[in-house]
């Protein structure tokens, strides 16, 4: 049995006379990728339908193969980074109980353990592991027509045509780089994917004739920062995992006239792309993330989940019908995370008198680095394992470049030799490269409150006051 995204893009790419290009000058043509997805599907031939697979992602056309070949065979993907230590699939591993891995087109058997028969599986094509504000990543489901129809709403919005070459230095691991990616194979464009984000890097894929390219605000701020961009045929920027900003826009706007910005929010358990500030409004909507798009229906709550008064903030709780089947394996998370069929994203929120929606902050403990959605709690639990550790806390701190980056105030134990250095180098072994902390304070306690309670944001007046020290 395989599911709706597996005929949408098996009919694509039958047809299509596209290429998919490492940004190294390695192409495979879009049939090239279905034979290879085909040959995936037969070495899968054993796994039951909605059997979870893990599918490596190293940014390369073959990761796209891996994924539609599980889709044909029936199966459901879980992307890991290919650049991670063996933790990742592991860890994904553990929590799907998949036996097989896909890597560059390989089968390989990583469990003999049949995986439990999952209901909310059987419609499944993703599950993407996300921060749980706990710590504990969770593994958002994502079904295929679900997908597929928010593609298609994407699609309308956006206008890719065959003429378009798309590039992608996002990680197809998060739903950002998958869905873009999927869109430009079924639109038949020609598809770049970056293994890894580079302004250099950019630079040469912009000036070899890209029309569109998807971004987090991180990235365009390292290549603003690297100088003028020369991409003459560039006419569409997507923006989306962090708010954009009214003066990234700016400049944005300045340094690429030529280019629209479309500026856009939501999260994976929503299906992406919940809100859209369009090019056309960039100017009169800047700071907000613009108004719904198709089949999505907001409101803004506050703690008793009521609607809050006009003109009053709330959080941002939103009800679309491409949004996730649930969290794998974890019903009761599900259903605290939804109130009367919306989804409470964790943004507090308002809405402007000209009827767009604009973020105010957050009210779930989360850190946007570069993007990346990363909850403190889970780097506090790692670096509270290393065994001269006594306690550690981390925050999210403001950067000009990442928009936030990681800071961690770690107390060691008694008689302890370690150095933030030593730590990082150690965490880095452990999780993943953009979860390291950008910086660890050695300190004989963690900051408390005025009720003896850890402070997290304790961390963060730290690191300001540090630099601030610095400069003077």
């Amino acid at each position: 049995m395989t599911g709706a995204l597996a005929h949408y893009l098996e009919e694509a790419l039958g047809s299509s006379e596209a290429l998919i290009e490492d940004g190294q000058g390695v192409a495979v043509s879009t049939r090239e990728l279905l034979s290879k997805a085909r040959a995936t599907a037969r070495d899968l031939s054993a796994i039951e339908p909605g059997e979870p697979v893990l599918a490596t992602i190293a940014n390369a056309p073959p990761d796209l193969a891996g994924m539609l070949g599980i889709w044909l065979a029936g199966g459901v993907a879980v992307p890991v980074p290919a650049s991670a230590a063996a933790f990742a699939s592991d860890a994904a591993q553990q929590a799907t109980g998949a036996r097989f891995l896909v890597d560059r087109g390989r089968v390989e058997s990583v469990s003999t353990v049949r995986p439990p028969a999952r209901e909310h599986l059987r419609d499944a094509a993703l599950i993407v592991f996300t921060s749980g504000s706990t710590g504990k990543p969770k593994g958002v489901v994502i079904g295929h027509e679900r997908l597929a129809g928010k593609l298609a709403v994407l699609d309308r919005l956006l206008g890719l045509t065959t003429q378009d070459s798309v590039v992608v230095p996002l990680r197809l691991t998060f739903i950002f780089g998958i869905w873009v990616s999927l869109l430009a194979v079924r639109r038949g464009a020609r598809l770049v994917l970056a293994a890894k984000f580079t302004p250099e890097g950019m630079a040469k894929s912009l000036g070899d004739g890209a029309t569109v390219l998807a971004a987090v605000p991180t990235m365009l701020r390292s290549m603003l920062a690297a100088g003028a961009i020369a991409a003459p045929a560039l006419r569409t920027i997507l923006a989306g995992g962090e708010t954009l900003g009214t003066a990234l826009g700016g400049s944005l706007r300045a340094a690429l006239p030529q280019a629209g910005v479309y500026d856009l929010y939501g999260l994976t358990e929503t299906g992406s792309c919940d809100f859209c500030l369009p090019p056309a409004e960039q100017i009169d909507g800047a700071g907000s993330i613009g108004r719904p798009t198709e089949q999505v229906a907001f409101r803004l709550v506050g703690d008793d989940c009521r609607p809050v008064p006009d003109g009053a903030q709330g959080e941002l709780a939103i009800r679309t019908s491409f949004g996730m089947l649930g969290y794998l394996d974890d019903p009761a998370a599900t259903a605290a995370s939804f109130s009367d069929g919306y989804f409470r994203t964790g943004d507090l929120a308002r809405l402007r008198p000209d009827g767009r929606v604009e973020i105010v902050g957050r009210l779930k403990d989360i850190v946007s680095r570069g993007g990346n959605k990363i909850a403190p709690a889970e780097i506090d639990a790692l670096l509270g394992s290393h065994p001269d550790v006594a306690a550690a806390l981390c925050a999210g701190v403001p950067d000009p470049r990442l928009g936030e980056a990681i800071h961690a105030v770690v107390v060691p134990r008694a008689n302890a030799e370690l150095t933030p250095e030593a730590l990082r180098r150690w965490a880095s072994q452990r999780i993943e490269r953009y979860k390291v902390p950008d910086a660890i304070y050695l300190r004989d306690a963690l900051p408390l409150g005025s009720t003896g309670k850890v402070r997290r944001a304790g961390v963060a007046e730290l690191a300001l006051a540090i630099a601030k020290a610095k400069q003077q």
